[in-house]
């Protein structure tokens, strides 16, 4: 018998040839909503390691806990500094509690990070502590780690976050108003607003100053020379919404135009200094031209200034929000994508970039509208969970999942995750790192889980054959590969007529 059934197998490859694979194009997706209810929220994020829960930003001074075990969102909030937080009660304003990031070693510190605009209306930078309940914040922790002055109500960037050296990066505005007023983006003496800031909260290199409580990194790159030792980039309008890719290091920042153009530009991993551009430049365009500002101090011809890799114009919208570039575990096919939208129109987009090229740009607003009669309208922020896997804020009370449109494999353990996220989270072991986990791995070949390997299973890998990409071992896929192909044959036919 076994035998036969080989070369019945053997038969069939000829004709396998003529079947129709897997299109190699990209997963199609949608969205789910996760909660609602939520008021004006502006930022989603997770503590390192936490699987379990994610954070949610509302503009007015609280953090919110959503747990997608329970897939409950927490009555009380994480933290309410609402007395303390300036703005953010109005869909229009640009000021309140705009950034969260959790310290690296968080397990074991217990800190987080909050940037937001005080009742002065300038910028705080604060660091709190969880308190004996993981899901509460000690509110009395809160020590300020840094104050900027703001001169005008818009252009308060937000954004705070670890880079992958561990060090704090923060973006700050240039201040607001309209064309730079104070030509602050392109100062870099005594000036942080326009700027990116690169900072070590761990450290004081300002023991006599009680609400500057961080040191500068030796090898920021102004550091021994003139300039803001602080300061890591500069010529920004309104950097909204940053993102590290968690692989290369990267950096991708939103900068919001003036009256023409939204930009996004990029600094590779590591390097420092960069100015790009603003108020002499408005994306490519210099500024006197497309908005109508009088920069000094700047030429828009100076070939030091870094233009955009991408832009679009007021046509497509007029407000970008920058997102995240995705490294999840349930849509490999997205790997290396960025995504980003626009907070007036609504629109999503994505791209790929590999610090010289623009590939594989989609409209992707069609296809992320959420089932039903919910809609997206206002997207403040991109945000990961633990997993890598994207959500959105809609600042009209709403956070949505961005997943597949159908379940993506192998989940051999049908669970309704792929195995690739069971391994990373811990659900499931995979001591032989070959990305199948341990307990599919009992019987190999057996397709059907009849204990044996046989005519069920061998109907099952015909079936499956031609498959490339996403596929597992209860597909078909035995050398572990993501296909199901010649050298998978290889392996079937050695296997058959074994039982388990």
């Amino acid at each position: 018998m076994p035998r036969f059934a080989a070369f019945l197998l053997a038969l069939n490859v000829s004709a396998l040839f003529g079947v129709a694979v897997v299109c190699a194009g990209g997963t199609p997706l949608t969205t789910q909503l996760v909660t609602g209810g939520l008021e004006r929220p502006v930022w989603v994020t997770h503590a390192p390691g936490d699987f379990d829960r994610i954070f949610i930003l509302e503009k007015r001074g609280r953090i919110r806990i959503f747990n997608l075990e329970s897939n409950t969102l927490r009555a009380t909030p994480f933290l309410d500094i609402d007395n303390i937080v300036g703005g953010g009660d109005s869909d229009f304003s640009e000021q309140g509690l705009l950034g969260l990031t959790f310290d690296p070693d968080y397990a074991t510190s217990g800190f987080f990070y909050v940037n937001f605009t005080n009742n002065n209306a300038d910028t705080v930078v604060r660091r709190y502590s969880v308190s004996g309940d993981p899901d509460m914040a000690d509110s009395a922790s809160g020590l300020r780690i840094l104050l900027v002055g703001q001169p005008f109500a818009n252009h308060n960037g937000g954004w705070t976050e670890f880079g992958p050296d561990g060090m704090l990066y923060i973006a700050l505005g240039d201040g607001g108003s309209f064309c730079d007023p104070g030509q602050r983006a392109q100062d870099i003496t005594d000036e942080l607003l326009g700027k990116i800031l690169r900072i070590d909260p761990r450290g004081d290199d300002f023991p006599d100053e009680p609400g500057r409580n961080y040191s500068i990194p030796p090898d920021n790159p102004f550091v021994g020379i003139t300039g803001d030792d602080e300061i890591w980039a500069y010529g920004l309008r309104n950097p909204w919404r940053n993102a590290f890719d968690a692989l290369t290091g990267d950096l991708y920042i939103a900068d919001v135009g003036q009256n023409a153009i939204e930009e996004l530009d990029f600094q590779p991993a590591g390097a420092g200094g960069r100015n790009y551009g603003w108020d002499c430049k408005e994306g490519t365009a210099c500024s006197i031209d497309s908005s109508g500002c009088t920069p000094s101090g700047c030429a828009c011809a100076d070939p030091m200034l870094i233009d955009p890799f991408h832009q679009y114009t007021h046509a497509e919208g007029c407000s970008i929000t920058g997102g995240v570039v995705y490294r999840g575990c349930a849509i490999p096919d997205l790997d290396g994508t960025y995504f980003f939208a626009d907070f007036c129109s609504a629109r999503i987009w994505s791209l790929r970039y590999d610090g010289v090229t623009v590939t594989d740009f989609q409209d992707r607003t069609a296809e992320l509208n959420p089932p039903g009669p919910a809609t997206i309208d206002a997207i403040t922020s991109f945000g990961v969970d633990a997993y890598g896997e994207m959500y959105i804020c809609d600042q009209f009370g709403e956070v949505y999942k961005i997943v597949p449109a159908t379940p993506v494999g192998p989940d051999c353990n049908k669970n309704g995750r792929r195995d690739e996220c069971d391994i990373l989270d811990g659900t499931s072991a995979d001591d032989d790192g070959n990305g199948v986990p341990d307990e599919c791995e009992s019987c190999p070949g057996d397709l059907d889980g009849d204990g044996a390997v046989g005519l069920g299973d061998l109907s099952i890998f015909l079936a499956n054959y031609g498959t490339t990409s996403g596929a597992g071992p209860e597909d078909g896929d035995l050398d572990g590969d993501g296909d199901v192909d010649f050298e998978d044959l290889a392996v079937f036919l050695s296997l058959y007529g074994t039982t388990c």
